[in-house]
């Protein structure tokens, strides 16, 4: 063990010894000649002159040692399926899949885009694109066929790979009419599109384009795909980000430092070993499936859960009932899942056996306070916070325990990664802030670390402009969060800076209502809005979910306990920082990743159009705040 602040100092002022250190934890298949080129900011190149293959370091580097180990366990209790590969098996199908890509003409450098439920067979498809030096591009499944027509218009795919339907809740969801739909729609026609049958929903087949993955996977059943050794700086894949307006940004991410990147991360921060399980409950459609369901995991040799389905259904026991069975060392999850669970029998957190679990990671949403002290109690388990982007791939902000034990601090994700020249900035000036608890926007100096973005898909200029230009006199890479740092270094991320409520001159973050608002031991969830007002310039309007709806039986009921929270807010911020109103609805518009449509609800309540609705996961939740106003 080393002091983290030492660890951390060390990769910024040696910053190229640090990362041929952490270069050592992948195989290169040619040694690089270059820790870092900078030499065109902010554009920067890791590992220059080496060559190596993500899918290599996933899965085919274990099988002179844990061949017949767990790698990929498949859970969906969609389809009551349950299935295990070792890593003998994986690498079996994934070179199945990589040939039935290959069959049709897939090249190195070409685009697959893959659009797909949680299945193994979406899994194999990323790490087959890999193998062959392809680019992936996963859109989540059920996106509607307007963003996804215009990803397969950005990304320009070869092939799209498909399924007939995911499920949800119970429910199927009929992917291949969508994917139709969007084919139509795209000015962009891919010449293959490789459908997976899961006998979920029939599908009408177009011919000539439309090919069965179950025949040509039995015509390939023993064809053997070599790993395609790719340059250290080629791109592994490009991710869309989500909540963009018009045009899709494509992340773009690379190879070797991406490889580098995770193998570090699940030493220094996940502290995962092999042979052990992490079960990661998001999607492969977010960045945290990317990094940690598929890739991060199956790099330092931890077998990995792919879940299909809800965290209440059967019941809210289900993810525990899943620790206990495959013996999961580290879980990841969203703060949104945890409140979701935060609304049913706490008796499900300790029914099951769960002295394998070291730790639970949270990330997506600000974790607040309440939630993440009834989650920790409830399951006696370390559980931390982390804050990163589509981006960066990997966290910026969190507890790297590998390195340093530390104590986590309620609402605070916790210190600047290694790597990450974090700082605070007056988004005004520029100018550096450097005492304790003064608010600014988070920024990251030049260059990113490895793992984080390369540049925007096929749109270097829309790169620097979006991220590089947006404070004054300073090219430094801008996280659009609000932030403050204590005296020991934690930090504490406020809210967008583009969610910055400017109530009569007084700058306020949403989510410092929010904390506050959540504190109040009725809440289980809030949402606030900057509104418009003609007196004020704007004011804050608060959404609330109580924890029991019971207990607001009636009007009076109601009127009392948004004055109780309106002097909570008074007694913790202040009146400036009090809401205008405080609304009680049964559920907050979110987008499918779990993410609060913010924006939607201003609209809403600014009788504004509300815009691109596609990624809601409940359009009923934003009615409720319409019939309200």
């Amino acid at each position: 063990m080393t002091r983290f602040a030492d660890f951390h100092k060390r990769s910024i002022s040696d910053r190229d010894g640090f990362w041929a250190e952490q270069a050592a934890l992948i195989d290169w298949h040619k040694p690089f000649e270059q820790v870092c080129d900078y030499s065109h900011p902010p554009f920067a190149k890791w590992f220059v002159g080496g060559q190596t293959n993500l899918c290599h370091n996933a899965v085919d580097r274990h099988l002179a040692t844990r061949a017949d180990q767990n790698a990929l366990i498949f859970v969906s209790t969609e389809t009551e399926q349950e299935r295990v590969y070792s890593f003998r098996e994986l690498h079996a199908e994934v070179q199945r899949m990589a040939a039935c890509l290959l069959d049709l003409g897939v090249k190195k450098g070409d685009r697959v885009l893959v659009y797909m439920p949680m299945i193994p067979e979406a899994a194999f498809a990323m790490l087959a694109c890999t193998r062959i030096g392809a680019i992936h591009s996963v859109v989540f499944g059920g996106f509607a066929s307007g963003s996804l027509a215009s990803r397969i218009e950005d990304a320009t795919p070869t092939v799209v790979v498909s399924a007939d339907a995911g499920s949800r809740g119970g429910k199927v969801v009929a992917y291949k009419p969508l994917l139709d739909e969007a084919l139509r729609l795209s000015s962009h026609k891919p010449g293959k599109v490789l459908m997976v049958d899961r006998g979920l929903s029939p599908f009408q087949r177009v011919a000539d384009r439309d090919v069965d993955y179950a025949p040509l996977r039995e015509k390939h059943l023993k064809t053997e795909v070599p790993c395609v050794w790719v340059d250290s700086t080629h791109p592994s894949y490009t991710l869309y980000t989500s909540g963009t307006t018009g045009k899709p940004k494509g992340v773009q991410r690379d190879t070797g430092g991406y490889a580098v990147a995770l193998a570090a991360s699940m030493k220094h921060i996940f502290q995962g070993q092999a042979g052990e399980t992490y079960f990661s409950a998001s999607d492969i459609g977010w960045v945290v499936g990317h990094s940690y369901i598929i890739y991060g995991p199956l790099i330092a040799g931890m077998a990995t859960i792919m879940y299909e389905g809800l965290p209440i259904r059967p019941d809210a026991g289900i993810w525990w009932s899943l620790v206990e069975k495959y013996k999961v060392s580290l879980m990841f999850t969203a703060p949104t899942a945890v409140r979701v669970l935060k609304k049913h029998d706490a008796a499900l957190l300790t029914k099951y056996d769960l002295s394998s679990l070291r730790t639970l990671f949270l990330a997506g949403e600000p974790l607040d306070e309440p939630t993440a002290q009834w989650i920790a109690q409830g399951l006696g388990k370390p559980v931390i916070d982390n804050y990163w982007q589509t981006e960066t791939g990997w966290p910026i902000l969190t507890i790297a325990n590998g390195v340093e034990k530390a104590p986590t601090k309620f609402g605070s994700p916790g210190f600047a990664m290694y790597g990450y020249d974090v700082k605070l900035l007056d988004d005004a000036t520029g100018k550096e802030l450097t005492e304790p608890n003064q608010k600014g926007v988070l920024v990251i100096e030049g260059p990113l670390p490895p793992g984080c973005m390369q540049t925007v898909w096929r749109d270097d200029e829309r790169f620097i402009n979006t991220y590089w230009k947006t404070i004054p006199g300073r090219l430094v890479y801008s996280t659009f969060d609000w932030g403050i740092r204590d005296a020991d270094g934690y930090y504490f991320i406020l809210g967008r800076t583009d969610d910055v409520i400017n109530v009569a001159g007084h700058r306020l973050g949403t989510r410092e209502i929010e904390e506050s608002i959540s504190s109040h031991p009725a809440v289980a969830e809030v949402a606030v809005v900057g509104v418009a007002d003609q007196l004020k310039g704007q004011v804050a309007m608060a959404f609330v979910v109580v924890k029991d709806a019971g207990s607001i039986p009636d009007d009076a009921a109601k009127l009392k306990l948004e004055g109780d929270i309106m002097k909570t807010v008074d007694g913790q911020l202040g009146a400036v920082a009090r809401p205008a109103r405080v609304r009680f609805v049964t559920a907050l518009p979110k987008t499918r990743s779990g993410k609060l449509l913010r924006r939607a609800i201003q609209a809403v309540c600014e009788q504004r159009d509300p815009g691109d609705l596609t990624t809601i996961e409940d359009p009923s939740a934003l009615q409720q705040i319409r019939d309200l106003l």
